[in-house]
């Protein structure tokens, strides 16, 4: 009694062709296609594009320090 049967999911895929029809549930699927492809397509293109130079440091001078970037002349 806690499991659907088959005639269940029959009377589940009648309603749902009742309410989508066959062309909306079609164009439903293919939309969801396309999304997984572009979504592939973008997880490929980051793992192909290589890494980016780190920004070499900014240097300070002896008489200048910065804290929180505020800049504060030291004695």
């Amino acid at each position: 009694m806690g499991s659907l049967s088959i005639w269940h999911w029959i009377i589940v895929l009648v309603v749902v062709l009742l309410l989508f029809g066959r062309g909306k549930l079609s164009e439903l699927m293919g939309d969801a296609a396309k999304g997984i492809k572009a979504f592939k397509k973008g997880m490929a293109d980051d793992e192909e594009t290589p890494s980016a130079k780190p920004a070499e440091p900014t240097r300070s001078l002896d008489h200048q320090s910065t804290v929180e970037g505020e800049r504060t002349k030291v004695g």
